[in-house]
């Protein structure tokens, strides 16, 4: 059944009670099939496989704590919007309620992880007997089908996990309908469209509609802006790019709405969250937003006092609707129109000093992104910062960060699955707190995975060390004893270098890449570089994160470069 879905990579962790499903899908499929040191790690790299490829993938686990040590990755894969199908095993019928060995039933769990929970899985149900494949068959083609994500487990009872049977699965893949604006709703947004200029504002949902949202901003002359996520979709070197929103994004975006005034914002595929927006009011255009998105339910929820027309649709499907009413217009020169761009300066090595952040970013700008065709993932703290902020993409699929779930230990392991998805390179750029937490430096070096980490090593938690000041807390424990990650690698089979002058930056990215195994680069930072967060520190404190701080006025929002 998972063949027909075309799943070709399993992720997980094993035991006794999947023993059985496990033994099949290494042995008597043509799945790959991976194990992992960590059940939260195959679900983050089952995640990264299936963007870098755009097909399901499958995470198995064992009982009781191996269901509960997935859950972080599945709520990850829920919020990224990630197709995974999640096998676990169920205690057999005769045994629940009589204290099983990490007994898996709801009688120890909660009933949502067995059956559908909104919050959680799309579908969920327990295999008691192998007549019930068909019906979950064609519920798995149309969900895999859908557009959007799509997160399912399947509980396997024990007992019926090794019984053979007889059974006819239903043949062919479910068609995928992509949904559509009515003519009605487009001949709308032409009209709203073509009273003034407006912008368009690009996020992850729109990845596969590049190419056309290009050609309605340079046909219309429309500025853009894109979320973390979405970089890379609109090129970032384009002269009508004016910048990233959100957590580490640039001040000309801001610069941008308040010289240019436009009349309305086109809003594509982005739900625009706090880390996309800050809720910031100065983002809100005279007239609102256009906002096309899947799903019927995100237009309007961000800012739910601005005026808001909301369209159901695919994005690709409706900038193409767009642009038939736009074919016969002249492209509008943008020549005579300066819109603020992101600014990045030359940066040159210091000598006898630790390496500083930016320093770093140019270089993995110059060797990584622009000398290669490599993946480049962000971890959730200072690393999704830098990366944001300095690294610039013109191709969409080269630029990885979870802006939802956020969590720790997402890339150091994601970057797996996506160094397997796309047959070469990819690259995770995380903090020393990310990759003692959670790494799968061992699982790489088993598989042979072609996978770079860059550690920020710091010392500290330093986005705590350096935020918490802001709000009012002084004297918070955030350091971490200095750890030498190189000899972490090499004692896992890995190889690696430990940087500690600028100098020493670019040849050891150039090693990284030449590598033909899993490489480490342990860089020393500079603790004492601020990160561009953004707003995120006048976020937290407009949400009242302390009674005694004084929430800031409207202009206070306009310190977006830290």
């Amino acid at each position: 059944m998972l063949e027909g879905l075309g799943i070709t990579h399993a992720f997980g962790v094993s035991g006794g009670a999947i023993a059985p499903v496990w033994a099949t899908l290494q042995h008597h499929s043509s799945i790959e099939v991976f194990h992992f040191r960590h059940e939260v790690g195959a679900v983050f790299a089952a995640i990264e496989s299936y963007f870098a490829s755009d097909r399901p993938a499958v995470v198995f686990t064992t009982a009781g704590p191996g269901i509960t040590n997935a859950l972080t990755g599945l709520f990850a894969a829920r919020w990224e919007g990630a197709k995974v199908i999640f096998l676990s095993p169920a205690t057999s019928t005769a045994q629940r309620g009589r204290w099983a060995f990490q007994e898996t039933s709801t009688y120890t769990m909660p009933g949502e992880i067995f059956s559908t929970s909104k919050s959680l899985f799309h579908y969920a149900t327990t295999i008691e007997s192998g007549d019930e494949l068909p019906k979950i068959a064609r519920r798995l083609a149309a969900g895999l089908a859908r557009p959007g994500g799509f997160v399912v487990h399947l509980s396997i009872s024990t007992a019926i996990q090794s019984s053979f049977i007889d059974i006819s699965l239903p043949q062919g893949a479910a068609v995928q309908t992509l949904v559509s604006a009515t003519p009605q709703a487009i001949a709308e947004c032409v009209q709203l469209l073509s009273e003034e200029p407006f912008a368009i504002w690009v996020g992850f949902g729109a990845r596969g509609a590049a190419a056309e949202i290009r050609q309605l901003a340079e046909r219309t002359g429309a500025a853009v802006m894109c979320s973390p996520r979405g970089k890379g979709i609109f090129p970032e070197n384009h002269p009508q790019f004016v910048g990233v929103t959100g957590f580490g994004g640039h001040s000309s975006v801001l610069a941008y709405m308040q010289q240019h005034c436009p009349l309305r914002v086109l809003v594509l595929g982005t739900r625009l969250g706090e880390l996309t927006s800050f809720w910031n009011p100065e983002l809100v255009p005279k007239r609102g937003f256009l906002h096309v998105d899947i799903d019927p339910e995100v237009p309007g929820v961000a800012y739910p006092s601005v005026e808001t027309v909301s369209i159901q649709s695919d994005v690709g499907v409706f900038v193409r609707q767009l642009l038939e009413h736009f074919l016969n217009r002249h492209e509008r020169s943008t020549a005579a129109v300066t819109l603020p761009r992101p600014q990045s300066k030359a940066i040159y090595p210091n000598t006898g000093s630790l390496v500083r952040p930016e320093m770093l970013m140019d270089a993995i700008q110059r060797v990584i992104v622009e000398g290669s065709d490599a993946v480049v993932m962000t971890e959730a703290g200072n690393s999704f910062a830098w990366g944001t902020h300095t690294l610039r993409f013109d191709k969409p699929g080269r630029y990885r960060v979870s802006t939802g779930f956020g969590s720790m230990g997402h890339a150091t392991t994601g970057v797996l699955g996506a160094a397997l998805a796309r047959q070469g390179k990819a690259v995770a750029l995380v903090g020393d707190g990310s990759m003692l937490m959670n790494n799968e430096v061992s699982t790489a070096v088993r598989y042979q995975i072609p996978a770079v980490w860059i550690v920020l090593n710091d010392a500290r938690y330093n986005m705590c060390a350096q935020v918490m000041p802001s709000l009012g807390f002084e004297g918070m424990d955030t350091e971490i004893p200095q750890t030498d990650f190189v000899m972490l690698a090499r004692g896992m089979g890995a190889d690696g270098t430990r940087v500690e002058t600028e100098s020493d930056v670019q040849a050891a990215l150039e090693r990284a890449l030449a590598s033909p195994v899993p490489f480490v680069v342990d860089v020393v930072i500079d603790p004492s570089s601020r990160a561009p967060v953004g707003t995120r520190t006048q976020s937290l404190i407009q949400q009242d994160a302390t009674e005694s701080i004084v929430t800031p006025s409207k202009s206070g929002w306009s310190g977006w470069e830290i």
